[in-house]
């Protein structure tokens, strides 16, 4: 028995609404994230054999008494002093030859491809990116693994929705879908992960964008479960439970930490500025800037081994109350230092997880310092600096929803969640008084790319209209139609969508191929059905809109090739064609 009439419009609207765009981007996402998540493995896999290849050790982070590597036991201790510069010997020619925006932390790359370039990236960046950045963290590079699988996942994107024809709006969707399952799989963190490509990259919480994100974060979790097991990326203490001043002490720190974290990304660029100006006056070649900066950044690794690679094993410490005041701040301050140097002299990895050590530091520390204060505070050391962790994080990156949900699962504390985002609200807030910036952003600024809303350069107007390109409307049916006329209309119209209009002659919907096809199959009352059974929602153009700014949505719509064009009454005055918009710019484009 078919349903009652009165609520097949509905259903049927809303499952040609999501399935037009949403249903057809679940397998591309699906594919997307089973790839990011198979890049974060290998990634891994590469990272872990480059580090036990120049330093002898699984994690030099983790060792005690700066050990010499066992290869070269003759160096002693001293050979952290050639690591860097060896790697630099290996990842410099890679990345000028072959990507040069493999070079850095990566994100702001992929925030500039969907912001601007449509979400266009080079497949070849992809491999470049893992190569370098495995050998730049593996020779002692202070930088974090997120960034380079963040840029992997989307270059991975990229290419399969190239590959596919995707339009610009999936395509995009598609990048997103690779950074969210970089993230899903390298933290174990799938629900940060949808939120960080959503937050940061897209700025965009459709239905179809927020579907196929979750598809491939999920995806890519499950893979990155297989390999690593269901457990956290970090093992932290528990935390016990917070008492309601302490909440105060949380606010106090998310101001601290809104500070470090603009602090950290000013000396970011301040160093490579500074890397920028030694290195041209010496008119050395760009390949050969990782090997001079990496005795540098090998020096400092002499006096503070604990800054080698990503450094997860010395934030645990950290975490755990290991280290004492003094030494907490000798961390941060060896860590900014560290991965400013390791990026200013053209290394290629992540600020992501640096942010997470310097605001673990900074939250322990300032636990120190509150149980010196007060000592019945001494077993709280730990939940200031996994707050602080989240706050310094929103702080330098503005992204506190992500920053949020991350803490949480990492740590799977209830007790946390309200601690955190006290500290990180207030963090984003700090931020956002002290620099118009994030750490992301600022890359872009330099370069002369505004990505904030506020400041977006207009697109060049051709002039034209929406109402001006149209063309005729053709036939046009009312509400009170059967179904049969609509089908009629189509034949009559050989196959292109009829405009649908209520008693007043106002827009209500359009019927398409697809969606009479949906009504027919399986239904055999079809001739007794009204035309609403049969009408696809879809959002007309306004006659008064410049053709620019409706070009992606009229492209985009496949299902009905166009749009209608409807007047400030929001009745139908004409028809927008793909190939309409498309002629009608051609002239203002040459």
């Amino acid at each position: 028995m078919s349903a009652p009439a009165t609520t097949r419009p509905h259903l049927h609207r809303a499952g040609t609404r999501f399935g037009g765009a949403a249903v057809r981007l679940a397998l591309p996402a699906l594919v997307v994230g089973a790839g990011a998540g198979a890049a974060a493995v290998v990634f891994r896999w590469l990272i872990e054999h480059a580090t036990w290849v120049f330093s002898g050790h699984a994690d030099y982070s983790a060792t005690h008494g700066h050990p010499a590597n066992p290869w070269v036991p003759w160096l002693g201790a001293g050979f952290v002093v050639l690591a860097p510069a060896v790697g630099g010997l290996l990842y410099g020619p890679l990345i000028q030859r072959f990507a040069r925006e493999a070079r850095g932390h990566g994100v702001p790359e992929v925030m500039f491809a969907v912001a601007r370039s449509g979400g266009r990236i080079r497949g070849s960046v992809a491999v470049v990116k893992a190569l370098a950045s495995a050998i730049c963290i593996g020779a002692g590079g202070s930088v974090g693994r997120e960034g380079p699988i963040i840029q992997i996942g989307s270059a991975l994107g990229s290419t399969i929705g190239r590959w596919m024809r995707m339009p610009e709006v999936r395509l995009k969707t598609l990048v997103a879908c690779g950074a969210a399952g970089g993230i899903s799989a390298t933290f174990n963190a799938p629900v940060a992960g949808v939120f960080f490509a959503l937050e940061l990259l897209l700025r965009d919480f459709t239905p179809t964008s927020f579907g196929a994100v979750v598809i491939a974060s999920v995806t890519a979790a499950l893979i990155g479960r297989a390999a690593f097991g269901d457990t956290a990326f970090l093992h932290l203490p528990a935390i016990g439970s917070i008492t309601a001043p302490e909440y105060l002490l949380f606010a106090l720190l998310g101001l601290l930490a809104g500070a470090v974290g603009i602090g950290f990304t000013r000396v970011l660029y301040l160093i490579e500025d500074l890397c920028d100006v030694l290195w041209k006056a010496t008119r050395g070649p760009e390949w050969l800037r990782p090997v001079a900066g990496g005795l540098l950044l090998g020096a400092l690794l002499l006096v503070l081994p604990q800054m080698y690679g990503v450094g997860y094993p010395v934030l645990e410490r950290g975490v755990g109350g290991e280290y004492a005041i003094g030494f907490l701040a000798v961390l941060v301050v060896g860590k900014v230092l560290a991965t400013s140097l390791t990026l200013g002299i053209g290394g290629s990895g992540g600020v992501f997880a640096p942010s997470l050590f310097v605001g673990a530091m900074t939250g322990a520390g300032f636990g120190e310092v509150v149980a010196m204060v007060d000592p019945s505070m001494r077993g709280q050391v730990g939940a200031f600096a996994v707050v602080g962790m989240g706050a310094v994080f929103a702080g330098s990156t503005r992204a506190p929803i992500t920053a949020g949900i991350m803490l949480f699962e990492l740590t799977g504390d209830q007790a946390l969640i309200l601690p955190v985002f006290v500290a990180i609200v207030i963090a984003t807030a700090v931020s956002k008084v002290l620099s118009r910036d994030t750490i992301y952003t600022l890359k872009l600024s330099r370069r002369g790319v505004d990505l904030t809303d506020s400041a977006v350069a207009p697109a060049r107007s051709s002039g034209r209209t929406a109402g001006m390109s149209a063309r005729p409307l053709g036939t046009v049916l009312t509400t009170e139609a059967p179904a049969s006329r609509a089908l009629e209309a189509l034949e009559d119209s050989g196959g292109t969508a009829v405009t649908v209009v209520d008693g007043d002659g106002r827009f209500v919907g359009v019927v398409s191929a697809r969606s009479v096809g949906d009504a027919v199959l399986g239904d055999t009352d079809f001739a007794s059905r009204s035309v609403l059974d049969v009408v696809a929602e879809t959002d007309p153009v306004p006659e008064s809109a410049d053709l620019e700014d409706v070009l992606t949505d009229v492209v985009d719509a496949t299902e009905t090739a166009g749009l209608p064009v409807v007047d400030a009454a929001g009745r139908p005055v004409g028809w927008l064609g793909q190939a309409d918009v498309l002629r009608a710019l051609v002239p203002a484009a040459v």
